[in-house]
């Protein structure tokens, strides 16, 4: 009978240990996402320029700007600045397609004629 009670056991504590690595693998952590504030500048559909921020962006996926995302129906955003804690990588494209430019983090600013549809942070 000792022999069928350790299997018991141990199958309770392998089955509690592959639960707890489950939910440690589930719950996002500060890894995926950049702190901090990306702000930037867009037009609005009766022409006025409006600003919009991110704050703490995802991580190393790609954020097409719902106000500049249409190339032919919107005009692309402008004056990026990046307060975040890691770089931004902008992209005239939808997508992060196109050409690309890099903001450093915390200091990242462009230009109004820096023009751009997305946005990666690494």
């Amino acid at each position: 009978m000792t022999t069928r009670n350790q299997l018991m056991r141990l199958r309770h504590t392998l089955g509690a240990a592959a639960g707890a690595t489950v939910l440690l693998l589930s719950v996002p952590g500060s890894a995926y996402a950049a702190d901090g504030d990306f702000s930037y500048t867009y037009s609005d559909s009766s022409g006025a320029e409006e600003q919009a921020t991110l704050h703490d962006p995802a991580s190393r996926r790609c954020i097409t700007l719902p106000e500049a995302a249409q190339e032919y129906n919107q005009p692309p955003a402008h004056s990026p600045r990046n307060r975040t804690d890691t770089f931004a990588i902008v992209f005239t494209n939808a997508d992060c397609s196109g050409d690309e430019y890099t903001l450093r983090p915390h200091t990242g600013v462009a230009g109004e004629r820096l023009k751009f549809r997305s946005v990666i942070f690494h």
